[in-house]
């Protein structure tokens, strides 16, 4: 009895806590907000010029991250609906709406009057109503300094067969947030968590709400059951029975003054009711234990529902925190839950089969393409790190880490069978990144877009990737990332000074001033050469000072020695590679 006074005061504790941040969080963006909606209504009013829907074929989408992807319900397209994307001086929203057609691989863009304001890091959610609608809640608005966020708490639906945006005006609704997740459960749009964050405060939700899709009212649902802490980012995915899943998640919290304490949330959690989707359900919250290789823990993953009732997560990043900067690696693994089986796996290619192999392995060929059964028993042997260079259209170097898991049979296999599937080290693959926006279509998943970063430059893409979930063969590449998209402004202490410059981390600017102190003069030949038959390795060993030295000033002095040795190697290794 003692015991339970206790706890129901500690929650009661809890509980006037979050509201009175709440309302400090509130009070201090609502001077913040009040600016941005002037440059709020200024975008809006430039949509209401639009008076008739326009749809044209276009190129692929800009680079853009924090969108959404969804799958058409009733056409083989998928819709593309906002984002962001930061150049290093300037943040840019989108509210614009693209749609892909998957057959024809080809990107059009549509522009409907009235449209929802420019936002990112919002969710949608396509229920096939009345020839399919994509409805949209709440996301942010930042700054062009990416400073100040005003965080959207509107709810919007896209009816896709007359192509017409329609506001939905109903009180009662969560409060203005972004990193929430929403997703469709029977007749209801259920929305989970999310933050909202201004100059100097912050706060994480843990709240649920139900949308009735018939009554088009708000509810609060107050679920018995101790359920997840508060947090943005997580997975969200329905079950086929109509309940709700919750795993992992970002959270911070202020420690103490201008110190905050990030938590990457590894926990998981079922949403179950016993109704048929009505404001009066009961529901509960409990616990899940789930058995399998639960994915490392990460926060900018990327979910959707797959095939063979599996949920699926991929990509994402872990930030090692350190005294000065934060340091992060970035995956593109896939990682699916079974939901009947209340199991993690790894999700690991095949690769295509050759002629000879099946012929070779007969029946063992055959068991390796049943998709259900074959996955879970190959557990990862140990991570294996790989460390790719990619060299951007400005020269920059980038420096990608990726920790992937190699099938069981990979060591088993004799060096017969490697040499035949040789191509299978080369395959395609999207490159590590975290926030890309995915979709699933006749088992397809379809990742777009997503940041990484490399030191302090943050790289947006904008490439197409495909696989096909039943036979997690191979990649394939629908759209490939353009260098030229790839812009970069740094931060500098006088502006005058580079006025005439691009001032792009690794620019050419920066390149020929290095060039120009170094011993060697004049054009590509500056660059130490390689020496006849000389080996990789002893051309570094030879040219490594000067390697460092121009990472160095590509990179600025703030950079870490070991990330700027890294980038060193991998521009030495490019010339070399280059010159041989």
């Amino acid at each position: 009895m003692g015991k339970k006074g206790k706890r129901e005061k500690k929650g009661k504790g809890a509980e006037k806590t979050a509201a009175k941040m709440e309302k400090k969080v509130s009070r201090r963006a609502k001077k913040e907000e009040e600016d941005l909606e002037a440059l709020i209504a200024e975008f809006q009013s430039l949509d209401a010029k639009k008076t008739q829907v326009i749809e044209s074929s276009c190129p692929p989408p800009s680079p853009r991250v924090n969108g959404s992807l969804s799958p058409h319900p009733e056409k083989d397209e998928l819709i593309l609906f906002g984002g962001e994307y930061f150049n290093g001086q300037k943040t840019y929203l989108y509210n614009e709406l693209y749609v892909y057609n998957i057959r024809k691989n080809s990107w059009s863009k549509v522009e409907i009057p009235n449209p929802p304001p420019r936002r990112c890091a919002h969710q949608a959610a396509v229920v096939p109503t009345a020839g399919g609608q994509l409805w949209v809640f709440g996301g942010e608005f930042a700054s062009p300094n990416g400073e100040q966020f005003y965080h959207y708490k509107d709810l919007w639906v896209l009816h896709l067969a007359t192509k017409t945006w329609e506001q939905i005006k109903a009180s009662g609704g969560p409060s203005g947030r972004s990193g929430h997740r929403m997703v469709a459960c029977k007749r209801q749009l259920i929305i989970f968590g999310g933050f909202h964050e201004s100059a100097r405060d912050y706060i994480y939700y843990n709240d649920v709400y139900a949308f009735n899709l018939d009554s088009f009212t708000w509810s609060k649902l107050v679920p018995s059951g101790i359920g997840p802490a508060p947090r943005s980012g997580c997975q969200m995915v329905t079950t086929p029975e109509g309940s709700i899943i919750i795993y992992g998640g970002y959270s911070k919290q202020r420690i103490k003054k201008d110190v905050d304490k990030g938590t990457l949330h590894t926990d998981m959690f079922l949403l179950k009711t016993e109704g048929a989707g009505k404001e009066e359900d009961k529901w509960t919250w409990s616990r899940l234990n789930p058995s399998g290789v639960k994915p490392t823990p990460r926060s900018g993953f990327s979910v959707a529902i797959g095939t063979n009732n599996r949920s699926l997560l991929f990509g994402g990043v872990h930030d090692e925190e350190e005294e000065e900067s934060i340091e992060g690696d970035f995956f593109n693994d896939i990682y699916f839950y079974d939901m009947g089986k209340n199991r993690w796996f790894p999700g690991q290619l095949k690769g295509p089969k050759s002629e000879k192999r099946k012929r070779r392995r007969g029946r063992q060929a055959e068991a390796e393409s049943a998709e259900d059964e074959e996955m879970e028993k190959q557990h990862p042997q140990g991570p294996l790190e790989i460390v790719k260079e990619v060299v951007a259209e400005d020269g920059t170097v980038m420096t990608i880490k990726q920790v992937i898991s190699g099938p069981a049979e990979e060591k088993e296999r004799s060096e017969s069978e490697e040499e035949e599937d040789g191509a299978l080290g080369q395959q395609v693959e999207p490159c590590p990144r975290s926030n890309a926006m995915l979709a699933v279509k006749h088992g397809i998943l379809y990742v777009y877009g997503g940041m990484f970063e490399v030191g302090d430059r943050q790289f947006t893409l904008s490439d197409l990737y495909s696989i096909d979930l039943h036979k997690m063969e191979e990649w394939k590449v629908l759209v490939e990332m353009d260098p030229k998209a790839q812009e970069w402004l740094e931060e500098s202490e006088s502006d005058e000074e580079e006025d005439d410059t691009e001032g792009a981390e690794g620019g050419e600017e920066e390149v020929e001033s290095s060039e120009e102190e170094s011993e060697d003069e004049g054009g590509e030949e500056q660059h130490p050469s390689v020496q006849p038959d000389e080996k990789h390795e002893d051309y570094l060993s030879r040219t490594e000072h000067y390697w460092i030295k121009l990472a160095r000033s590509n990179m600025g002095p703030d950079a870490k020695e070991k990330k700027v040795v890294k980038v060193a190697h991998a521009m030495a290794k490019t010339f070399y590679e280059d010159s041989v």
